[in-house]
């Protein structure tokens, strides 16, 4: 009948249905009460089991970092060779050569600067990508795009979406980790489920002296506080009954229940004093300039190696300057530029040996990167927020090591049309594609609309895969 009638269009809506059940069965926790953290399987074998995410808050420069351009230094002090977009910001001047030297390291030989002598001994673990493009030039729609995948909009951030497809391996910790001492632009934003259930939410760690705050029940025994737990999710869940399902309150139900468990896991996960004397210097712990970010990337591989899905680690300080926008060089460029780099280049040169040697980085997937890039232009001493071409990197998880994918123009101004262009959307999808999921099927209806992380847009870069 439903095929018949309506030309059809009865058969439609039994599809959605249809369609609608299939992801709630492969996606979702069945039933109230259910814990919508366990672990789902992937739709296809997954080369990574967890992302660290090193993000730069504020826009490292690309053509000073990882994208050397030889032609800026030969053309010094000149004008754009080219009509700028009518759109784009006009605060810029001439072109700006970078103050810093290039050289290629490892087999590869991948060209990195000179700030980043200890990161250029790991080349041969990462790939490079020169030619990532976004859509939003200031800092806020920015950082929302890279971390949501919408630039204006609430929408759940990446960590929520591959808490929702995959689930948490450690039901002791949270699945979602943000370690960030000071607030990115836009803060919770960017770690937010929005739409999603409230479980999927990242937990933000911003004190590494005492990460999870209120840890202790100082007045209440174990045995008593379970006790206590037991008859609040008894008046919970029949309060639950009584009311249309409420994913915040099955969330809160479920905090509960995680803070009692981490009371005994949280405290050993995130104590990196019982690292050796050996890896805490690796990490940089033992100078004043590293050992903020090194802390933050001790705390990111133990979390890691202890089942959490998603570790999001923005470098938000060092001693010489404390913002949350430490990427953001309008002036003093070859400054602060040299400090941020000192700041987290022994810190992450330390995290990549430090996982492979323990043989995790052939399962976690990280990456390192800002929301844009900036001019090849001068803008008094320092540089404009650019998006028409930048870069970023990812190691381990499945990708191609020691590669450099894509290219930008002799400038360093745009991407060269090379079909190894890379959006917003692409690395997501490609993100998503290393962990086990099809960023087209991991999708929530949310007013009337499936949506998901990439919108509609979108594609793998099948290149970049081992």
């Amino acid at each position: 009948m439903l095929r018949r009638f309506a030309s059809g269009f009865g058969m439609l809506g039994l599809a959605g249905l249809l369609a609608e059940d299939f992801m709630s069965n492969t996606f979702a926790a069945d039933g109230p009460g259910a814990n919508p953290l366990l672990v789902k399987p992937p739709q296809f074998p997954a080369k990574a089991k967890r992302i660290i995410f090193l993000f730069m808050s504020g826009g490292p420069s690309h053509v000073d970092t990882f994208d050397p351009k030889p032609r800026l230094a030969r053309d010094n002090g000149k004008p754009l060779p080219f009509e700028k977009p009518k759109l784009e910001r006009t605060k810029t001047g001439n072109l700006l050569p970078s103050p810093w030297s290039f050289k290629q390291h490892g087999q590869s030989g991948t060209a990195v600067s000179e700030l980043f002598p200890h990161l250029a001994t790991r080349v041969d673990d990462i790939c490079v990508i020169r030619s990532m493009v976004a859509d939003n030039i200031n800092h806020n729609g920015a950082c929302l795009q890279m971390n949501t995948g919408e630039q204006a909009f609430s929408r759940p951030s990446l960590g929520s979406w591959l808490l929702y497809g995959l689930g948490s391996v450690n039901q002791d910790l949270p699945g979602f980790v943000v370690i960030s001492p000071a607030q990115p632009a836009q803060g919770a934003p960017l770690w937010s489920s929005s739409f999603l259930p409230a479980s999927y939410q990242g937990t933000l760690v911003s004190d590494l002296t005492n990460p999870i705050a209120n840890l202790k029940n100082p007045r209440l025994s174990p045995a008593r506080q379970r006790e206590q737990l037991d008859v609040l999710k008894q008046l919970n869940v029949i309060h639950q009954q009584q009311r249309e399902e409420d994913s915040r309150l099955s969330a809160r139900i479920e905090s509960f229940e995680l803070a009692f468990r981490m009371q005994s896991r949280a405290p050993e996960a995130f104590d990196i004093a019982q690292e050796s004397a050996e890896t805490k210097k690796l990490y940089g712990l033992d100078d004043a300039m590293t050992e903020t970010f090194g802390k933050q990337c001790l705390m990111g591989r133990r979390l890691a190696e202890r089942g959490v899905r998603m570790v999001q680690i923005y470098h938000t300080q060092t001693v010489k300057r404390s913002s949350c926008q430490l990427w953001d060089q309008h002036g003093s460029l070859k400054v602060e530029l040299p400090n941020n780099c000192a700041a987290v280049d022994k810190p992450i040169a330390g995290l990549l040996q430090d996982l492979k040697a323990r043989g995790l980085l052939e399962d976690t997937l990280v990456v390192w990167g800002g929301e844009f890039g900036r001019t090849p232009m001068g803008q008094g001493s320092g540089r404009d927020h650019h998006i028409n071409a930048f870069s970023v990197w990812l190691a381990g998880g499945g990708v191609k090591p020691g590669l450099t994918w894509g290219q930008t123009d002799e400038l360093g101004y745009k991407y060269v049309e090379d079909g190894q262009q890379m959006h917003v959307h692409d690395l997501h999808a490609t993100m998503l594609r290393l962990c086990g999921i099809d960023h087209k099927r991991l999708t929530y209806r949310y007013q009337g609309r499936d949506f998901r992380l990439t919108d509609v847009s979108g594609e793998v870069a099948e290149g970049i895969l081992a």
